[in-house]
Parts: C-alpha cells; structure tokens; sequence
C-alpha cells in the first residue's frame, strides 16, 4: 500500500515550523492509497475540519451533518479509517501518535509505523504509537 503524507503544518507555519508542535491527524483510504493527513491544532481544531479541507483542495464531494460536528466524504471511492492526535519534536526526531477522533473513532495502527518509515519526512525519527 502506498503511503501520502499531508502535512498542514508548512501552510499554517509560513514562515518556519518550530521545533515542536503537535495537532490532530486523519488517516483515509483510497484503493491501494492510504492517506495520512495532519494538520497543527491551532489551524483545525476538529478532525472533521482536517476533512473538509483535504476533500475541499481535491474536489471531492462531501458535507458537515447538521450540527457540523462530522463531514463526510460523498464519493464511495473513499473511506476515513480514523483519527488521532500527533506530537512532533524536530529536534530529538520524535514523532508521537496517540488518541482517537469523536467523530471518526481509532486511527488502525496495524502496519503504522512501518509505514510512515517509509516517509522520507520522518527518516531517522522514533515513531511511538500507543
């Protein structure tokens, strides 16, 4: 399976990412594509947000449900496997995934870190996933 990384964090911080940050993340699924999406908290305070603007950027059709809690995805191509929380330290090279989305449940952490070894962006780092 072929891993995509989108990382918000290099439009929200314009001018350099800092050492550390941390924010919420969103893992989907598109054929033989897994896509891991993370965003810094204070750019999309809900997963649903993070969402919304992946699917915006594509043209992928989806909405909030009334309460605008939960968007979902309108094209059956595409699945959300689940959230999380991040935590990246640039400086000890620590990448730290953690928690789950209200709205999408439990990122699968089957294969996880294999996967994002696979990421030139996080070559040498230590992944801890709980």
């Amino acid at each position: 399976m072929r891993v995509i990384l989108i990382d918000y964090a290099r439009k929200y911080y314009t001018k350099a990412l800092p050492d550390k940050f941390s924010g919420k993340f969103v893992q989907l699924k598109k054929g033989s594509s897994e896509y891991l999406i993370f965003s810094p908290g204070e750019s999309d305070r809900y997963h649903a947000d993070i969402l919304r603007r992946f699917c915006a950027e594509r043209e992928i059709a989806g909405a909030y449900d009334k309460a605008n809690k939960h968007f979902s995805i309108h094209e059956p191509s595409w699945s959300v496997v689940g959230g999380g929380k991040f935590e990246i330290d640039r400086d000890t090279k620590d990448l730290r995934l953690y928690d789950n989305s209200m709205a999408y449940g439990k990122f699968d952490a089957r294969g996880l870190k294999e996967k994002i070894f696979s990421l030139e962006t996080f070559s040498g780092y230590t992944i801890r996933i709980e």
